[in-house]
Parts: structure tokens; C-alpha cells; sequence
């Protein structure tokens, strides 16, 4: 089952001061589901976590996962930033772009980032408009399909990202002509995944593309970064990825391929996001319309700028109504948003307790790629984030946008 969330008493003690809808954190959740993730992978001396910005881009959680120990995986400029203004440079920032600017090259050189390029292009670009480091990732595209077992978990070959095993050759031997000393290899082949057989087999695929690359170029491989892909049970009965079993799975593969060859130095690095914070955030929202014609609508103020997944992907958010938690869900609605489009609804044909005008709705599982996918069409204003910790107490860690902050930036009035 999704994570409880806070009770009604809590949920509305936090509305008096702040409005719904907002976006709910729980601080503690968080901080012991990094520490699983360590603790799996702590048989490896130099494993981090860079924690996927795009996920949850809001300073408080970032700042909460650094003194955690993560570091933080950037694909932007504005990401850098985010990055450095939390208090991280260095090794501690990946930075994993594509159809990159030079002027994002710039800044993650000027950070010390470690620099993860997608193509075989990129060297010449990279050299020209911000200079080659010393140590520097590549990331692999292996194309095809992705397959655990019989089930197709991707298709590499129709992705844009990373580089074919031949311009990875390519890469490494123009790389250390210009004076690189140590290699990363990095791949992304699936996204939000529960199979616990997923990190140990794109592992397999790295660490023998690794070992060639050491054998045949003499490349010095300082990091294998498995990114991210590892995702959350959003459907109350669907299992969470056992982390534990997947970093000893992990390691069973290092000592196969890895080790024998000399390579027992080379640290585990992870860029997950979602599985980080997904199942540790709530969108609260109240009921403030209903409405039956050939379907029965409950109209909530928060809509799809607040949590775009639904309309987006049709993607499944289970909801609960605070304080009916034993209540029979003997009503079956659409719950929707106010945008003039018909796809702005959090579910359909759900079942669900009687909801009636005023009751406060909680959306799970909005922890990740929730309040960060927000956007402002029809004037829509993205909404506050509170995170609340393991004693009661809350805080707001970013207000809700205003009017003003909607026509700010406008010049021609």
C-alpha cells in the first residue's frame, strides 16, 4: 500500500496556516530511505548517490539529501546552479545533459563537475567551448531492446541518448589524446522499474563494457554510474524494488567481471529521483465542487499544473480522503482540476469514500516529478511545498506563486 499519510488532524492543522493545495514532504521517510540505499551499497568504498534534480528541484529537500550524503545529478544550467547554491561542487555534482550549450559545459567546468557526455560529437564541442578535463564520463547506448527475462523494459535503439559501443571506442582513445586520465561509464535503459533485476543487469552491461574499455585503451575506469530507473509501487498492490537484494545482486556482478580484472577500485555511483522521494510526498488538496451529469465529478483547487502525470501519462495516483480512511469506498468519481482541458483529472472512475464539498483529498506518491512538472497554463499558479518532520513541526520550503509573480516578467504592458 501507498505510504499513510499525515492524519486529518496534522493535514489541517498545516491548512490553517498554508492554503491547499501544496505539496507535502515527510523529512524523516526520506532521510531513512537514502540510508537503505547506502547500507545496500556499502560493501563499495566510493558509492554515491547523486540524487536526480529534475525529480525534486526545491533547495530544503536538496540540502536535506546533501548532509545525507548524496551529491546531486544536474541536466541544466539552472540545475547547476541549484547544485552549487546548496553548497555542492566538485565530484559532488554530475552532470548528465544532452544537447548541451556551451555555455552549460562552461559552468559545470567552472564547478568541477563530472561531466557525462552523451555523444562522440560532444569532445570537439566540449574541448572548444569549455576544455577537457582530467576525469570525464561517457554515457553508453547499448540500442536494441532492454529485456529482463521476457519482458521488453525499454528500447535503447529508439532513445537519444549515449553513445554506440564503437563510438565509445572512438571516444576513449580521442579523450586520452587530449589528455584525459580516468573514465566513467554511464547508461539509463528503462525508467521507473520495480523488477529488482534491473540494476544488477544493466551493472552486468557496464562492467563488461568497462573491462573492455580498460583491456583494449588502457582507459583508468574511476566510476560505473548505474543512473537511475529504479521506481515506486504507485498501485496499492503492485511491490516495492527490494534495495537491499539489488546492491548485493550488484556486487555479486562487480566481484564476477570487475575484480578478476584488476578493477576492485572502481566505485558504484546511482542518480536515482524518483525512488528517492516519489513515495514521500502528497499533493493536498480540498474539494471545492461536485458536479453529476453522465459521469459524478468532484472538482478539486489544485488541477494538472499541480501534478501533470495523470493527464500527461494516464499515470495511476492513489488518493484518500482524510479522515475516511475506514470509510467504505462505495462511490465511484472522476476527480478533476479547473483547466479548460478534459484531461485535467486525477483519476477516473475511482473508487472512493463519499467525498462531500470541503474534505481535504490526498494524492500520494507526488514526491517526485510532482510539483517539479508544475507549469502556469491558463494562469494557473504552482503551489507552495511543506515539508514536515518526523515531531509534527513544518515548515513552508517554497511559498505558492502569486499574481504578481505570473506578470512579472511581461515587458509590453
Amino acid at each position: 500500500m501507498p505510504r499513510q499519510a499525515p492524519s486529518k488532524e496534522k493535514l489541517s492543522e498545516i491548512i490553517e496556516k498554508i492554503p491547499t493545495p501544496f505539496h507535502l514532504y515527510d523529512a524523516q521517510g526520506i532521510r531513512e530511505n537514502v540510508r537503505a540505499l547506502r547500507s545496500a551499497f556499502s560493501w563499495n568504498k566510493g558509492f554515491r548517490e547523486y540524487f536526480a534534480v529534475k525529480a525534486t528541484p526545491t533547495p530544503a529537500i536538496l540540502r536535506l539529501l546533501r548532509d545525507e550524503g548524496c551529491g546531486m545529478d544536474c541536466a541544466s544550467f539552472a540545475e547547476l546552479k541549484m547544485a552549487e547554491l546548496c553548497g555542492l561542487t566538485g565530484e559532488h555534482i554530475m552532470f548528465s545533459s544532452n544537447v548541451t550549450p556551451a555555455s552549460e559545459y562552461r559552468l559545470a567546468r567552472e564547478l568541477g563537475a563530472i561531466i557525462n557526455l552523451d555523444d562522440i560529437s560532444h569532445v570537439e564541442f566540449l574541448r572548444e567551448s569549455a576544455g577537457i578535463p582530467e576525469q570525464i564520463c561517457l554515457r553508453y547506448n547499448p540500442g536494441g531492446e532492454f529485456k529482463l527475462g521476457n519482458s521488453v523494459m525499454g528500447s535503447p535503439g529508439e532513445a537519444k541518448f549515449g553513445m554506440t559501443r564503437e563510438q565509445l571506442d572512438d571516444a576513449v582513445k580521442q579523450l586520452m589524446q587530449l589528455g584525459v586520465k580516468r573514465f566513467g561509464l554511464h547508461a539509463f535503459l528503462a525508467s521507473n522499474t520495480t523488477e529488482d533485476s534491473y540494476y544488477p543487469t544493466i551493472a552486468r552491461v557496464l562492467f563488461h563494457a568497462a573491462r573492455e574499455l580498460h583491456e583494449s585503451h588502457g582507459a583508468d575506469i574511476f566510476m560505473i554510474n548505474l543512473s537511475g530507473g529504479i521506481g515506486i509501487p504507485y498501485l496499492p498492490d503492485a511491490r516495492a524494488a527490494d534495495v537491499a537484494w539489488i546492491g548485493s545482486a550488484v556486487r555479486d556482478a562487480y566481484d564476477e567481471i570487475l575484480t578478476p580484472a584488476g578493477m576492485e577500485d572502481v566505485r558504484i555511483a546511482a542518480e536515482l529521483g524518483r525512488y528517492i522521494t516519489g513515495s514521500y510526498g502528497w499533493l493536498i488538496a480540498t474539494a471545492i465542487h461536485k458536479k453529476d451529469i453522465y459521469r459524478k465529478y468532484v472538482g478539486l483547487d489544485a488541477c494538472a499544473a499541480n501534478l501533470m502525470r495523470p493527464a500527461m501519462y494516464g499515470a495511476y495516483h492513489h488518493i484518500t480522503i482524510a479522515g475516511k480512511g475506514n470509510a467504505p469506498l462505495d462511490h465511484i468519481y472522476d476527480i478533476t482540476g479547473s483547466l479548460c482541458e478534459n484531461n485535467d483529472k486525477f483519476a477516473v472512475d475511482r473508487a472512493l469514500p463519499e467525498i462531500e464539498i470541503g474534505d481535504i483529498v490526498v494524492i500520494h506518491d507526488t514526491g517526485a516529478h510532482g510539483h517539479s512538472m508544475g507549469y502556469n497554463y491558463n494562469g494557473k499558479l504552482r503551489s507552495a511545498e511543506v515539508l514536515l518532520e518526523a515531531d509534527g513541526s513544518y515548515k513552508m520550503i517554497r511559498r505558492a506563486e502569486t499574481i504578481e509573480d505570473y506578470f512579472a516578467t511581461i515587458r509590453d504592458f
